[in-house]
């Protein structure tokens, strides 16, 4: 289809060139220089068209400036069925082009997931430093340690959303979605809290062992749930970068730094397979959820229900542990790095969910072992064994091979939102809002060209 692109921009021209007074204003009900371009493209985006058309109604003649040219931003922003016909002609251009397999490796946002997933390793790899210091001292409150994170979570979003919806508004999400977002924030504090016992009664090698399950959870719930249909290529990825963390979990063995043999092994199994259950299925919620909501709005409801799930558990569970806890300078301070790292891998891990998905983010934080021998040998005069870069490379390059032979749009179409994106939100990251974007631009070109 090479004249695609040509004939979208000859359809926009039709739109623009009034500048010049050619073209006539169109009467009430006839289609959009946008819903032109849906025309123009596969014959299922003419069906979208029509949906949206049926959903919001024909759209009424845009307003005109002085030399009689509609605005294209106006209309995409005013008129639903106008950013339907855009984002399936933006959708539809981005899916033609002609990939190699390689290809996806040659975009920004391939080398910006790629980082990403790193930086949020790097903010576990910290938390779990942070956590050793706080043991060091004798400090021992899992639920408390992490409630500071909710506070401040809902300190810098819940002002953010409010403003943005104001009191009205946001009182209907709550009453609509208010119990969604109470489901995903126990998922997400239910899958720290059963982690942190994990680690507390088994040894370290089986509870990273357990962590593999969390993959499985994510891998599973969104085939069967959010009906994600996985590539060759991304099932090899994934076993590739298992393989890298059994060569790490094998050198922690063959060096005996497994942790020995447990306080209550069958105990610490348990709850290692409970909290990796929890976090699969949050992981998984959560991808569901920024793709259809905004980030701040997700995060804010995530901080208050976080507040007041893990506040009652702190209450109960870490009464005793706090009572006893050394409190002092250098505790609080390890707190507050805690604090701080584990906001900022909130904050960002919405955005590889985003740009790719539940299961690459699950696999790209599989380096933070990695990370913490770097971290330990600084730290704490830890010896690197061989095998760890090798497993580190092998990881990286499962996360690589992921992505092999995909579309210029990686995962962040997602198939629960419909061929249009239509039930997602443009938001940074989205499919959608790539769309938008690429029909915006050739919009403004062709205007230039008329």
């Amino acid at each position: 289809m090479p004249t695609v692109i040509n004939t979208l921009k000859n359809r926009i021209n039709l739109l623009l060139s009034a500048k010049s007074g050619s073209v006539s204003t169109p009467a009430v009900g006839s289609r959009s220089g946008y819903e032109l371009i849906a025309m123009s493209a596969e014959p299922h985006h003419e069906e979208a068209f029509s949906k949206a058309q049926g959903d919001y109604g024909t759209a009424p003649p845009r307003s005109r400036d002085d030399s009689g040219a509609s605005s294209a931003e106006e209309e995409i922003a005013e008129d639903p069925a106008a950013e339907t016909a855009a984002v399936a002609a933006g959708l539809h251009q981005l899916e033609i082009k002609s990939v190699h397999w390689y290809s996806y490796f040659a975009t920004a946002d391939f080398w910006i997931v790629l980082a990403l997933g790193q930086i949020l390793a790097l903010c576990i790899t910290s938390t779990n430093t942070f956590t050793s210091f706080l043991v060091d001292w004798g400090v021992n409150i899992p639920a408390f340690q992490t409630l500071f994170n909710y506070v401040l979570l809902t300190l810098i979003y819940l002002p953010i959303t409010l403003s943005k919806y104001g009191p009205r508004k946001l009182r209907g999400i709550i009453w609509r979605d208010g119990w969604k977002y109470f489901i995903l924030s126990f998922l997400d504090v239910e899958g720290n809290y059963f982690t942190v016992l994990a680690y507390k009664y088994t040894n370290l090698l089986s509870a990273q062992l357990l962590n593999f399950w969390s993959i499985v959870c994510v891998v599973l719930l969104s085939f069967f749930v959010l009906k994600v249909r996985y590539k060759p290529f991304q099932i090899l990825g994934i076993l590739v970068c298992c393989g890298g963390m059994g060569l790490l979990l094998a050198s922690d063995h063959l060096q005996g730094t497994n942790g020995g043999p447990g306080e209550n092994m069958l105990k610490g199994d348990l709850f290692g397979l409970l909290g990796a259950t929890f976090y699969g299925l949050s992981n998984v919620f959560e991808e569901w959820f920024v793709s259809r909501r905004p980030m701040y709005e997700v995060l804010a409801f995530m901080g208050v229900w976080g507040i007041l799930i893990n506040g009652v558990q702190a209450s109960i569970f870490d009464r005793g542990a706090f009572a006893t806890a050394t409190w002092n300078g250098a505790v609080a301070g390890y707190l507050v790095g805690y604090t701080i790292a584990l906001t900022i891998f909130y904050s960002l891990a919405p955005l590889i969910l985003r740009m790719a998905s539940a299961a690459f983010f699950d696999i790209s934080l599989l380096t933070g072992n990695f990370w913490g021998v770097i971290i330990g040998i600084h730290v704490f005069g830890y010896a690197i064994h061989f095998l760890y870069p090798v497993a580190f490379v092998l990881i990286i390059i499962g996360l690589v091979v992921y992505f092999l032979a995909g579309s210029m749009l990686g995962d962040s179409k997602k198939p629960w939102l419909g061929d249009t994106q239509e039930d997602g939100v443009a938001g940074i990251g989205t499919a959608k809002l790539k769309a938008l974007n690429l029909a915006r631009k050739q919009a403004l070109a062709a205007g230039e060209e008329a």
